[in-house]
């Protein structure tokens, strides 16, 4: 027997509905089928009742006896006997009372409630939450409403429960009460203790935890452990949830071998700005003798004016001393100055406007210098102003730009050994591309003019220098396709044949300084550029035709590349004259040989590979080989080889895999038991020895993750630094680390790490539908 209960809004007879005639088919939204229900929905949403008997007086009490059921919105109530009375909205039940409310259970003996306040009492209750799938007993919940409720002398763990009478979770949380806000995501236990396998590992006085991922203020879980640097590290970390959209990380660090450090990071996101800034101070440093300190400051501003748009962009970076980089390789509150020996003070005013741009930078670096690997410092602009146009709509079929700059360089010339300049260039290039479905021709027109004032002569006792340069290139390719089939695949082959010639004439350039330029990497992208050095100090006297040839298999049906193969080589026809200081020239008529191939013909493998070889040695002259096989979640493996011949020759290999049972399915890490090898190995063929290693093991459990890791990654040509790293995670409620986060450095590591029992979807009150 079943009715839907009597002054209550939108209220009707079952039997009466059935009588009525059908509605016509037109789909509607309903507020049933949304994840939350809007609370003027709720108001108007009807109740309805069934069970073996219902008796009553209609708009004022309903007693149900057997199967007794009520649901009302997103809530639905079970007991073997139930009392509602209208006036009030009060439900009482008993026996063997079941409550499904949004996907969230529970359970219990007797049930006093206000049911659209959702406000009352249960006794000798059991719980369990959709969101963190948490569950625990309690002699009594106590609803405040909606969002709010209060478990007394509870148990609190995300364990999944057996069907064993003997079973005990893992991990528990045992509290004299327990305040759940689901409305905030937080819970709080008081006079708790967190037990592991049975042993307390720490009494709790009072103790916040999240409900979800959340944001929220509070105290985070240390981090303890040993390096062969600091000794042993104890680090109390404090998160504090501003705002929104800031938010703040304060921590203080105990190193056994150098004192305290205390560190800062506070971060930031506004409508027109955003950034973070990063402080790290340590007082007395036993092992230098000297205060350490560090900063960084990332800062990113958009201005509306009426001349166009503004931008404000900030990164400045600082440390005490040379040895900081050394002696906090990879660790610490500034994440922007980890493992860096060329840090960036960096701040850039710039305008924007249809067709032009506008820029004033100013550019100063500190150089941490090794006496072992010493650095050349560059050069910092004092200022930089620049101006680009590029007009987009230029007309027939034509594309230009101007960039005009003027820079500042100021150097120490002890180590440069060059004077300080103020160099200023007007750089122009106009081009017009042909373009048809089956083929392109581009030719195109540039123009370099430049001028130097040196602070002091040059060795020629130059206090000025100039230089005008034009080049001319011309880029033309052809396409051909063909449907194919291969390994039962329809695929749409092409060959792609492509030529570029380029032309600059010889204008002596040897007695330029230099102050931006390096020479660009000779790779299957730079072989088709004008310039063969990078920056505004050097222009190759450049008389080249580049050949290549390329084919790319692409999927018939999804249109995604599954495999890529090309090759390019240069011809020269004159010598090269113009170099960097300690550069041979290239005199070789045809260059090096380039090859590449990418291969993707499933989302379970990839391999890459690029070759260089040097036709007249017979061999290869640099070669970088990686594959990567990843079938599932958690499962990844990757290795890579690199050949620069008479430098560094390398072996790197990284993984993520199941050791027990591991061609079994898993869907993102929920099957718990199951152990984990992680690493990653990078391996010196030259100096036989390992460059940097990372290994360890990851155990799964359902509720907790357990992570060992040992970690040696090389911080110069003779040090490196090792640690051994602790975590156990409690899914769902925190994390106690030993060592410096490993969980992070897995992530760092090892390519396309995946964090076991990470959350990816929020679940659905649907899912758990009663």
């Amino acid at each position: 027997m079943a009715l839907a209960w009597a002054g209550l809004p939108a209220l009707a007879q079952a039997q009466n509905a059935a009588q009525e005639p059908l509605p016509s088919p037109v789909l509607r939204s309903s507020p049933m089928l949304q994840e939350r229900i809007p609370e003027d929905a709720r108001a108007l949403q009807p109740a309805y009742v069934s069970g073996d008997s219902i008796a009553g007086q209609a708009n004022v009490r309903a007693v149900i006896e057997g199967n007794a059921e009520l649901r009302r919105s997103d809530t639905i109530v079970r007991a073997n006997r139930m009392e509602y009375t209208v006036a009030d909205d009060r439900l009482q039940a008993e026996g063997q009372v079941h409550i499904n409310r949004a996907g969230n259970v529970f359970d219990g003996s007797r049930l006093d409630l206000e049911v659209e306040a959702f406000r009352g009492n249960f006794t000798d209750a059991s719980y369990q939450f959709l969101a963190t799938q948490a569950h625990g007993d309690a002699s009594e919940i106590q609803f405040l409403d909606r969002e709010r409720s209060i478990i007394h002398n509870a148990t609190y763990t995300t364990c999944r429960r057996d069907d064993e009478a003997s079973w005990e979770p893992d991990w528990m949380l045992k509290a004299r009460s327990i305040h759940l806000d689901q409305g905030e995501e937080v819970g709080y236990a008081r006079d708790a203790q967190l037990q592991f396998k049975g042993v307390t590992l720490l009494p709790i006085p009072v103790v916040s935890f999240p409900l979800s991922d959340k944001r929220k203020s509070g105290l985070l879980p240390p981090t303890m452990g040993l390096d062969n640097l600091s000794g042993f590290e104890y680090t109390q970390p404090y998160y504090w949830n501003i705002a929104p959209n800031r938010d703040a990380t304060l921590s203080s660090t105990l190193m056994s071998k150098r004192g305290v450090k205390l560190g800062a990071e506070f971060r930031y996101l506004e409508p027109t700005y955003q950034g973070q800034l990063q402080l790290d101070y340590m007082p007395g440093d036993r092992l230098r003798d000297r205060d350490r300190w560090s900063y960084g400051l990332q800062h990113q501003a958009q201005i509306a004016s009426p001349w166009g748009g503004l931008g404000l962009n900030l990164n400045l970076n600082r440390v005490s001393d040379n040895d900081y980089w050394r002696d906090f390789t990879r660790r610490g509150t500034n994440r922007l100055l980890n493992n860096n020996r060329l840090l960036a003070s960096d701040a850039s005013l710039s305008w924007a406007g249809e067709d032009s741009t506008l820029m004033l930078r100013t550019l100063k670096w500190q150089t941490l210098q090794d006496v072992a690997a010493p650095i050349t410092p560059p050069y910092d602009r004092m200022p930089q102003l620049q101006w680009r146009y590029t007009p987009l709509n230029l007309g027939h079929g034509l594309d230009m730009s101007i960039e005009a700059d003027t820079t500042r360089f100021e150097g120490d010339p002890r180590l440069t050994r060059q004077p300080d300049a103020q160099r200023s260039y007007l750089a122009a290039e106009i081009s017009r591309p042909f373009v048809s479905p089956g083929a392109f021709f581009t030719p195109k027109l540039k123009l370099h003019a430049s001028q130097y004032q040196f602070d002091d002569p040059l060795s020629n006792g130059m206090r000025s220098a100039s230089r005008t340069l034009p080049t001319v290139s011309l880029d033309s390719g052809l396409v051909f396709e063909r449907d194919t089939q291969l390994f039962g695949r329809k695929l749409l082959q092409t060959l792609e044949p492509r030529a570029f010639y380029t032309y600059t004439p010889y204008r002596s350039q040897n007695m330029l300084p230099v102050y931006d330029t390096a020479l660009n990497d000779f790779n299957l992208a730079t072989i088709y550029s004008e310039n063969s050095y990078s920056g505004q100090d050097r222009f190759a006297d450049n008389n080249l035709l580049t050949l290549g040839l390329t084919t790319r298999l692409i999927d018939a049906d999804t249109g995604a590349e599954s495999a890529r193969f090309g090759v390019a080589q240069r011809v020269r026809f004159s010598d090269q004259r113009v170099t960097l200081p300690g550069e041979v020239p290239a005199t070789d008529r045809l260059s090096d040989i380039l090859f590449g191939a990418s291969i993707n013909w499933t989302p379970q493998w990839a391999l890459d590979a690029a070759v260089q070889y040097n036709r007249e040695t017979g061999h290869s002259e640099r070669t970088t080989v990686g594959a990567r096989y990843s079938p599932g979640s958690y499962r990844t493996i990757s290795a890579a080889y690199r050949l620069l011949r008479g430098t560094s020759e390398q072996v790197d290999v990284g993984w993520q895999w199941p050791i027990r049972n591991p061609w079994a399915s898993e869907e993102k890490g929920r099957e718990g038991g199951r152990w984990y090898s992680v690493g990653r190995l990078n391996y010196s063929l030259q100096d036989r020895r390992l460059v940097d290693t990372v290994v360890g093991f990851e155990y799964d459990s359902c509720c907790w993750v357990g992570r060992v890791v040992l970690e040696r990654l090389q911080s110069s040509l003779n040090t490196s630094n090792t640690r051994l790293l602790f975590q156990v995670e409690f899914v769902g409620f925190t994390r106690l680390s030993l060592g410096s986060n490993p969980l992070q450095s897995l992530q760092q590591n090892i390519p396309r790490y995946q964090a076991l029992r990470q959350t990816t979807t929020v679940p659905s009150r649907f899912s758990n539908y009663d």
